[in-house]
């Protein structure tokens, strides 16, 4: 990371780490930082994608299928990748008197995969479902925000994070439309011919 930026990312830190507790967010945000291992979570977004697969429309399929692709694609990426090129230490492992509430982890600090995943999810749901787009990219936001004050990531780990995650999902989405423009194409040259023949 940039070393001016450090006592800035520090003291934000700091203040989203401590100044801001309280005994509400203590409660909630452990348990918000943490919704990817709750196994009754993971079942009921299961099953929505499976009813959306199954039952949903061709949007609601390709959303789904995208939304897969995505999030395998941004956090090998963010966890596999990046966080190896700046190993940069969480700040529960560097600095004194941190508020940790969950597990610090044995793993790099930036970027936060949490908000890699949730933002390049938000942007691929958003992108099919634009009615939804504040809901989608609020709770990206909120469980961004649970990796800073549990204690886990620094605000640059976030931000970053929430960069990398919407940039990878801007490439999956215009992967998607070009292919999605080559395959209208080839349909209309096949009418295009059928008519002429």
């Amino acid at each position: 990371m940039l070393d001016f930026l450090n006592p800035i990312d520090i003291a934000l830190f700091r203040f989203f780490n401590g100044s801001m507790r309280n005994s509400i967010f203590d409660f909630i945000m452990p348990f918000i930082t943490d919704l990817n291992k709750q196994r009754l979570v993971l079942v009921f977004v299961a099953l929505i994608l499976l009813w959306m697969l199954i039952r949903g429309n061709r949007r609601a399929r390709i959303a789904v299928i995208l939304l897969i692709v995505t999030i395998v694609f941004s956090d090998q990426l963010s966890s596999s990748v990046i966080k190896y090129w700046f190993e940069r230490p969480r700040p529960c492992h560097v600095l004194h008197n941190v508020h940790l509430l969950v597990s610090c982890g044995s793993g790099h600090s930036f970027p936060s995969s949490h908000a890699v995943n949730n933002f390049a999810g938000a942007l691929v749901l958003a992108f099919f479902f634009p009615r939804a787009k504040w809901w989608f990219f609020g709770f990206a936001a909120i469980v961004a925000f649970s990796r800073v004050y549990v204690g886990a990531h620094y605000p640059s780990d976030i931000v970053g994070g929430a960069v990398i995650g919407l940039l990878c999902a801007g490439c999956v989405l215009l992967i998607f439309i070009a292919l999605e423009k080559l395959w209208y194409r080839f349909r209309m040259n096949r009418v295009e011919e059928k008519c002429l023949s």
